[in-house]
Formats: C-alpha cells, structure tokens, sequence
C-alpha cells in the first residue's frame, strides 16, 4: 500500500494535529500554541504578542504541521541522566537525526574530551569555566561563532558583540548555506538585501511566481495565501522539478470550503532540469519581448542596464534556452503570457534558487524578469524571499555577519566605548575550511547542526574534529555533537524562546519584528537562557570592562542597544512599553525608488550555466523534518517510506533496468551511499531527489563565488544498480 498521500493538508494534517496532541496532553499543546510567542519554524511571523496560531493580518486560526511537530518535540521528556552511561560513542556515531531528537531534552551539561573519549555530564560552573579558559588562551583570529536561525534577536545580538569586543570578526550564521545568495543578488538588483513586500500584499496580487519552493511541505500556512489567491480568480506559476502533491491541490483546513473539496493551486507546473532556471528565465524575458509585453516606459524611468539584460535574452538562441532549461518553447511561452496578463505579481522562491553554484545568477534572472514587467515598486507585486527558520532574518539584520557595515561598526564602537576589529571575517565555508587547515581553536555555535549543515560530510568532519574547544548551545543532541566534535566538547541545555522568563523578538520574512513573552519550562532541568550563557562567558572572558555584561543580561536593555545601533530598528527601544511589533524601517520598496545609488532597479545580464553529464540530484527536506532535524521517517507526500530513498523518473529507471523498491549505490563528487531503495515517482527525467541532511556526503562543495552558498541542488551523481 502506498504512503503518497493524492493532496496536501485537509483531514490527515488535523488527524496528525489529534495524535500530536495526544502525545502531550490536548489542553497543554493548546495553552503552549496559543501562547504570545512567534512561531518556532518557518519565518512567516505567526504568533508574537497577538498569540501562537495567528499571522500578521490577524488571522486565526493560522497552524501547520511544522509548528505542532517543533512545539511538541521541545515538550516531551528529558534526556535520561545515565544516558552517556547506557551509551557507547559509538552508539552516539550511529544516531540518525531522528534518533538524537527523540532522544529527549537537553536539560543538564555535558562535556567530551578526547582523553576519555565520552561524553559526561557536569556542572554548569566547570563547563563554564573551560570554555572560559579556552577563549583566554586563544587568539581571537582563530577563534569563531555560529547562529542558527531559532535564537532570538537579543541573544544573537550578544554573541556578535561578545565575539567583536572580544577580537574576532569570524562571525557567520546559517543564511550562508541556505538564502545569502537572495540577499547578495536582491541588493546587487534593488539595494535591499530582504523581501520588498509584505503578507497583504500577496492579497492585492493576481498571480504569484513560486519557483524552487515547495511551502506546501516546508511552509504550509503560505499554503492559505495562494488557496486565497486562486479562491478570488489568480493565478500560480509553480516552477520545480518535482511534481509536489501539495502544490497541485490543498486542503485547507482552516477553510471549510477548500478543508472538503481542495483548492488547485497551480495554474501551470513547469518542471525544469535540476539548474535550469537561468535558462528558463533568460527563456521567459525572450518570449516576453517577443510578444511585445515588457514594460518599456517602466525600464525607461526606473531601471539601468535594461538594453544589456534584454539584448541577452533577445540573442540567446531557443535552441540554447530549451537545451539548458530543459523546458520547452511552448511552455516558456505560456509563463510569459501569464505574466504578461498580471496586473501584480508577487515573485517568490527558497532554496530550489539559491542552492546552486550559480545561486546568484538565477536571483538575478528572476529580478531581470521582475523589472521587465514593472511588477516591483508598488503594492500587490514585488520579490517575496521564502525564508526558512523563524529568525534566520533577524540573525543577520542585526550584525551577525563576518563583515558588519561600516555605520553599525561605528554605532557599536561608540555604546561599547571601545574600537572593534577591521580584520576580514570568514563566511561558514571559509571557517570549515579554515578548520580543515588547523587555523581555528574555538568555535561557539548558538543552536543548530553546524556539521550536518554542511556539504561533503566526510571533510565536515575532518575540518570540525581539528578544532581544539567547540561550546555549543542547544535544546536537544543531533548528530553534529557526535560527528563534529572538536578535542574538547561542551554542550550547553539552553531555554526554547517559549521558555524564557525574559521576553525575546524575532523577525519574519516580511521584516516584521515579533515580541514573544516566554514562559515556564516545558521540562524541568538545569536549562539556562542563551542571553544568560553568553553574557557569564563573557564576563568570565572579558570582565565588566570596557562593556558591563551583567548589565546587559537585562533583555530591555539589550533591545535599546540595537535600537541605537542597526538601522531602521528604532521601535525596538519601547516595544516592552507599547506592545507595538513593527515592521523594520525601510525595507518595504511600495515606490519605484529603490536602494541603489541611482534610486533605479538593476538588471544584469546572466549566462547559461554548464553541467556535468550526469544525473542531476536535488536535496530535499520532508513534510516531516525542519532544516536538519528530522520528525517523522516516511515523506507522505512523495512517497518515500524512509530516509535513504533515491526519487528517480519511470523514464531514467526504465533506461537503467531499475525497478520500484530496489537498491542502490548512490555515487556523487564526493562520497558514496549503499543500499538506497529506488521511489519512482513525478520528477523530471534526469533529475533525481534525496534527503538532506543525509545525502549531503555525496555532495562537493561547489560553492557560489558570490553568496559563498554550497550547491546542494544540481549536484552531478552516478547509479550503480
């Protein structure tokens, strides 16, 4: 019996919800999801001071399997106090992601070292004082720090400054290894690195461009807006490789319309090659100007180096265009025509574009096609970014970046009343690499898989093992504790944001900052706030002077700091007195005056990319797994009843005498993996589809010379039956 589900959301996703709940206890996930606290996953902004399950219009009841499944794992029990003992390390070396997360909560500290080669439980103040010892002894040139996107603003906003006052400028989140490469090609086109639009604005458009995203799985409450967006006669152009049940029919819910009938949610499914959507865009700006619809009075009054991006795309043969994007003329023609006939379109994308070694260039020929029809600049239409983790955004907004811009450096100097280092910091790659060359001692990582991140897990390996101190902060193990270990191994339990007892803020997609108030621990144990850990490492590294990290405990006052000091952020300083969540000054573009120095959007000319004669592989997350930690085993939606499955083409089978069920030897660039049970499903021939994190040991470091973004996606593979 097959577990492919024929449509996305409806029944199964509340009979889900009702199981979830049972795991818990009904009335405590209701109090917990309700509570004012913001969404936990993806970066939509659900919750804050207006309560869990309600978005930033006001709408409830606004749910997804994503959040149950992250509120229900951090409320299950806690890791058992012998577990280290009824556990060998090479016990911990097998985990599979599924395995460390079930695990139970993180709720004491524990610590490795290669002398005795285990894991240990210990007292806060002992850990502490190592890693307190570690970063004296260091020099601060090869010392780094890490963020995930699931820490708040204020505890973000801490370890950068702990990590500039302290002396080094290694300082890098994850947004390099999932959208730098929106940010760097949104402020090489229009001067802002950030989505131009907000949540209302996807309900004044008409059609919505989804390319490389699959929110059905991955952001299931964008799933209402483009339900809604059909309900009122729009259209949607889904572009991706994969035919994605949820994205040819939703059930919603919330909807009791579309909750028993469904919704159609795409118009037209282009499915292109795996790395063929510079083709396919640079394909669709042809048939635009063909058929005469660019905007040329728009171009002319609001856009430079339009004549170079369009006579590119004019000269670009169609033989050329299909070859490369593997879609045909017609069909190109179509999504020119659809877009032709829009009054607004909203252009919307994750990391299906920036996954790439050319992850930059396909941004840029999204853009290109964005400003040939004048949808940027106004309301209803725009370049909507589909971030991932609910705070990956503001991470990086407020200065959780190797360079900090030369006013913020500046700002920070004069409230910290000391000079910050100008030295270049690295970006995550360039840390592993470095790493890899013996040239780091310590590493701190404020949440998430670090290693598992990665690409070529094997040199992950290496690279992470030949750090000397690694200080991590997390809710729960994964396997990058066990896999990226360095000498010495501290995991700190840290408080989830739901569990603070000081209020915290986090920033949607939409550059709308949340407040969420906290509350009591869902287990209980030794957990601190990461604000807490951070400001006694540094008071134990630093002193009081010239910065007063006690002081700075006080979330307040951590808020008035960034206030002062990042740009656009001046609401922050009496959000605890108004209660009013905001949207970041300057963001939103709803006038055809962008943020480059001529105030006119920018269109670049973008080459076709080459490829390796192999099977393309794609790495996909499930419906059950957020970033790297994995919920559930099977995928229901793609019919994959286990991690270590390959998505493959009846044709690409057939041609390989490969049948449903049978197993594989996967080879990539970098790495090989056995025993892989073949799924046939709807996926474009010559494109195939694993998990990720797991077949990223298959995957060399590709890596885009302008986000620094690995190429997860289009990676060149061989089958071996």
């Amino acid at each position: 019996m097959s577990l492919k589900k024929k449509y996305g959301g409806g029944f199964p996703a509340i009979m889900y919800t009702l199981n979830k709940a049972m795991e818990v206890g009904p009335l405590r996930l209701w109090r917990k999801m309700r509570s004012r606290n913001a969404c936990k996953t993806c970066a939509l902004g659900m919750g804050g001071l207006a309560g869990g399950m309600v978005n930033e219009a006001g709408h409830f009841p606004e749910v997804c399997k994503k959040s149950l499944q992250a509120q229900v794992a951090d409320m299950v029990g806690a890791l058992p106090a012998d577990y280290f003992d009824a556990h060998s390390f090479d016990d911990l070396l097998k985990l599979t992601p599924k395995q460390a997360e079930d695990a139970g909560r993180l709720t004491y500290p524990i610590a490795y070292h290669s002398r005795t080669g285990k894991y240990q439980a210990a007292s806060w103040d002992s850990v502490m004082e190592a890693a307190a010892i570690a970063l004296k002894n260091a020099d601060p040139q090869r010392v780094a720090v890490y963020a995930s996107g699931r820490s708040s603003n204020e505890a973000a906003f801490l370890l950068q400054s702990f990590a500039r006052v302290y002396g080094t400028n290694h300082v890098m989140n994850c947004s390099f290894y999932c959208h730098q490469a929106s940010g760097v090609a949104l402020k090489m086109a229009f001067g802002t690195g950030t989505a131009m639009v907000t949540l209302d604005d996807i309900t004044k458009a008409d059609l919505v461009f989804l390319i490389g995203a699959n929110p059905a799985s991955n952001h299931p409450r964008l799933m209402t807006q483009l339900a809604n967006l059909r309900s009122r006669g729009g259209e949607v152009i889904v572009v991706n490789p994969i035919i994605e049940t949820g994205l040819e029919k939703f059930h919603v819910p919330s909807q009791v319309k579309s909750l028993f009938f469904g919704t159609k949610i795409a118009s037209l499914y282009v499915q292109p090659l795996a790395g063929g959507d510079v083709g396919y865009l640079v394909g669709v700006l042809k048939a635009l100007i063909e058929s005469n619809s660019v905007n040329e009075e728009f171009l002319k009054a609001n856009a430079e180096n339009a004549e170079e991006a369009l006579a590119n795309a004019r000269t670009t043969t169609w033989d050329a265009i299909v070859t490369n994007s593997g879609v045909d003329q017609a069909t190109i023609e179509k999504t020119a025509a659809l877009l032709a006939k829009s009054k607004g379109t909203i252009f919307a994308w994750a990391m299906g574009l920036t996954h790439h070694e050319w992850g930059v260039e396909n941004i840029l020929a999204l853009s290109n096609v964005a400003i040939a029809m004048g949808h940027v600049g106004r309301e209803g239409a725009g370049m909507m970014p589909i971030r991932g983790h609910s705070n990956v955004q503001g991470v990086g907004s407020i200065g959780f970046t190797p360079e900090l811009q030369e006013g913020i450096r500046n700002a920070l100097e004069k409230v910290y009343g000391t000079v910050l280092p100008k030295t270049p910091g690295y970006d995550t790659h360039a840390m592993l690499t470095a790493a890899e060359e013996g040239k780091i001692d310590v590493l701190i990582a404020l949440g998430g898989n670090l290693w598992g991140s990665n690409p070529d897990l094997n040199w992950a390996t290496r690279a992470m093992q030949r750090i000397r101190t690694t200080i991590y902060l997390s809710t729960k193990l994964n396997p990058g504790h066990f896999h990226g270990r360095a000498a010495q191994t501290i995991i700190l339990p840290v408080l989830a944001r739901d569990e603070e007892q000081q209020a915290t803020t986090q920033e949607s997609m939409f550059n709308y900052v949340r407040l969420s108030v906290g509350g009591e621990s869902n287990v209980p144990g030794q957990m601190r706030a990461e604000s807490e850990v951070i400001c006694d490492l540094a008071n134990r590294v630093l002193g009081t002077t010239p910065v007063d990290w006690n002081r700075l405990r006080d979330h307040k006052e951590v808020r008035r700091v960034i206030s002062e000091v990042i740009p656009g952020w001046e609401m922050m300083s009496t959000i605890d007195e108004t209660n009013k969540e905001f949207t970041i000054r300057g963001r939103i573009i709803h006038q055809p005056k962008f943020k480059t120095p001529s105030g006119k959007a920018i269109m670049h000319k973008t080459v076709l990319p080459r490829f390796i004669d192999a099977l393309r592989l794609v790495t996909l997350r499930s419906e059950g797994q957020f970033n790297t930690v994995v919920y559930e085993e099977p995928d229901i939606y793609r019919g994959m009843p286990h991690r270590h499955c390959i998505l493959m083409s009846k044709a690409d089978a057939d041609k390989m005498k490969l049948s449903d069920g049978q197993r594989v030897k996967v080879r990539g660039e970098a790495g090989e993996m056995e025993k892989i049970e073949v799924v046939i499903g709807n996926i474009r021939s010559g494109v195939v589809a694993m998990f990720y994190p797991e077949s990223n040991v298959l995957i060399k470091a590709r890596i885009d010379p302008l986000s620094k973004t690995p190429s997860f996606k289009s990676a060149p593979v061989w089958i071996e039956a």
